[in-house]
């Protein structure tokens, strides 16, 4: 009797261990508050992926720490495919700028796919500014060292590297300046308490479009048809400028292939609906889908230019 037991305890484990992926929900974890970017791309995405995949996404929101907290926690997760990471560019971005991050951004999970990416932040000053280039603005930095501020959401953010880029690319001293929120940003930059900052295109062209405030450029390569008229940075003088945010998802270190390519290739088939693409557009964002392999290589290579990029910030 002991024996047909235990010989049908083996066949009801192999028969649970053989069922297909996914055959329950899938948690996904967004380590920034909700209503952020990341937030927002994986909620348009989820409506299209849980009938490719058949199972439920729940999103958990774990923010804190510039998304520390939130990424660490899905770090230490089982790599089995039921445990997903969706975030921005601040996956490559904040460890460099903070001490005791306790993970590696590229040895530390596996790569499923870059998402999406925007057209760069957008660098905006006062509607009241005498600055009406980027030029302008350059020009009066290097006549006057540490006279002009910018305005930061923390070290290591979107806001924070683009204004320190341009400092080291154009050799001149403006004084970083951190906030605790957005809102607090921009009430400063409309009212002209704060000199400058990179914000997303999305709320530079609202606010711009209201006269509110004034975009000197973006920091991406490319035009953006939401500010056709706003040159790049690359176009404003600065060559090899080009800073955008981008938006990935990963699973902790060790997922298997399968796994891996199940997973992009739902990913991909959920870009390619007209309905996502349609808000992705909306937005000011483009559907990427990069393959794995190659999404790895993308992320060693940001890592390695932020990392170079923090260490020339903070030898001065």
């Amino acid at each position: 009797m002991r024996t047909l037991l235990f010989a049908i305890a083996l066949a009801l484990a192999g028969s649970i261990q053989a069922q297909p992926f996914p055959n329950k929900p899938i948690k996904i974890v967004v380590p920034s508050p909700p209503g952020g970017p990341p937030d927002l791309i994986i909620r348009m995405l989820t409506p299209k992926l849980q009938p490719i995949l058949g199972q439920p996404l729940v999103v958990e929101n774990r923010a804190g720490a510039g998304g520390i907290v939130g990424t660490a926690y899905l770090a230490k997760l089982p790599p089995d495919g039921y445990n997903w990471l969706v975030t921005t560019a601040s996956h490559t971005n904040t460890p460099p700028f903070n001490e005791n991050v306790p993970f590696d951004p590229v040895r530390d999970f596996s790569h499923v796919t870059l998402i999406a990416q925007n057209f760069g932040q957008a660098l905006i000053v006062p509607p009241s500014s005498s600055f009406r280039s980027v030029k302008d603005l350059i020009d009066f930095a290097r006549q006057n060292p540490g006279k002009l501020n910018y305005a930061s959401a923390g070290i290591g953010t979107a806001s924070h590297i683009p204004a320190e880029l341009m400092k080291s690319m154009a050799g001149v001293d403006i004084v970083g300046v951190q906030y605790k929120s957005i809102p607090d940003i921009m009430a400063d930059v409309m009212t002209g308490r704060m000199d400058m900052f990179f914000v997303g295109t999305q709320i530079a062209a609202s606010q711009a479009k209201a006269g509110k405030v004034r975009v000197l450029a973006l920091t991406g390569a490319r035009r953006w048809k939401g500010l056709p008229d706003t040159p790049t940075m690359q176009e404003a003088g600065f060559k090899g400028y080009d800073l955008i945010n981008w938006f990935g998802l990963w699973l902790p270190a060790g997922a298997s292939r399968e796994l891996i390519s199940q997973i992009h290739g739902a990913v991909v088939k959920a870009l390619d609906d007209p309905q996502v693409k349609a808000q992705f557009d909306q937005q000011g964002l483009v559907g990427v889908g990069m393959p794995p392999a190659e999404f790895a290589k993308f992320v060693e290579k940001e890592s390695a230019f932020i990392n170079d990029l923090a260490r020339k910030i903070q030898k001065k």
